[in-house]
């Protein structure tokens, strides 16, 4: 009998502080919109998209330009200027998916850049909210606003407005608690 009880008293101590566990989630989304270094990241990632995409544009409208001009031309050219402006018209366009593919393919320019600014600030916000979690014993902590789906949750519980303070910015809105 000594044994059950002193058994069930040692699994109820153990089990005691998972029940004190604490939640909470943030709002990532939210945070990047509060931080000014995003929103200047953001603005010149959009920036230098639509130049690239007019490079990008520029170049798929000449090739059209050359296979019109090839299609009105082609009945008087002779067969081998036909082939040299087949070959002309083929390599142009790998010309431009190549560069398409290089401004903005899985790996390409515009993923560099982004890497290049936003991953710092995301690093910064990361940090941020590791030391709120520490300085406030949070267990775990969701983003409610990534894949992780959160159906409800308590607006008491959301620390976004911590993070910015711990990351020493100051923000329009305060998020109701």
């Amino acid at each position: 009998m000594k044994k059950i009880f002193a058994t069930l008293t040692v699994l109820t101590l153990l089990a005691f502080p998972a029940l004190a566990q604490k939640f909470a989630y943030v709002d990532s989304e939210y945070i990047l919109q509060n931080v000014p270094e995003y929103n200047d990241a953001q603005a010149q990632l959009d920036e230098l998209s639509t130049e690239w995409q007019s490079e990008v544009e520029a170049k798929f409208k000449a090739i059209d330009k050359l296979y019109k001009d090839y299609q009105a031309e082609s009945v008087l050219l002779p067969e081998e200027m036909k082939r040299k402006r087949e070959d002309d018209i083929i390599k142009a366009e790998k010309e431009a998916k190549e560069l398409q593919k290089k401004r903005f393919g899985k790996d390409g320019d515009l993923f560099k850049k982004r890497q290049e600014l936003i991953k710092p600030i995301q690093d910064k916000v990361f940090a941020a909210i590791e030391q709120v979690a520490q300085a406030k014993n949070y267990a775990i902590i969701f983003d409610k606003s990534g894949s992780v789906t959160v159906m409800w949750a308590d607006a008491k519980y959301d620390i976004s407005d911590d993070i910015l303070d711990e990351m020493g910015y100051s923000f329009n809105t305060r998020k109701n608690k």
